[in-house]
């Protein structure tokens, strides 16, 4: 599975982006997708993240703030980001977590997309 992300870039705080994750490959065995984000001297840390089947799940700091949302029909994953404030300045990671036999799970990143937000 290969995974591009696109549309990070500078807002002030209060802004909007919409992150997208582009998948190609053998997409049939992606099970689980998600954003993470990391911060210069900090953990990766999860986002949000999306089941094929629709079920979300996000951190606490995003709740109400951020949508993440699957096409797919077109393989793509989108992270809408509103209200943004200067601590979600990040790069941004595309996750696919994906199953198959009799390999089992393995696990494919994207190369990340700059988020900055200034106050």
């Amino acid at each position: 599975v290969q995974l591009v992300e696109s549309g990070g870039g500078l807002v002030q705080a209060g802004g909007s982006l919409r992150l997208s994750c582009a998948a190609s490959g053998t997409t049939y065995s992606i099970n689980v997708m998600g954003w993470y984000r990391q911060a210069p001297g900090l953990q990766r840390e999860l986002v949000a993240d999306i089941t094929t089947g629709g079920r979300t799940n996000y951190a606490d700091s995003v709740k109400g703030r951020f949508a993440i949302s699957i096409d797919n029909a077109d393989n793509t994953m989108y992270l809408q980001m509103n209200s943004l404030e200067a601590e979600d300045t990040a790069m941004y990671y595309c996750l696919a977590e994906t199953w198959r036999f009799p390999e089992g799970r393995a696990d494919y990143w994207g190369q990340g997309t700059q988020v900055t937000v200034s106050s």
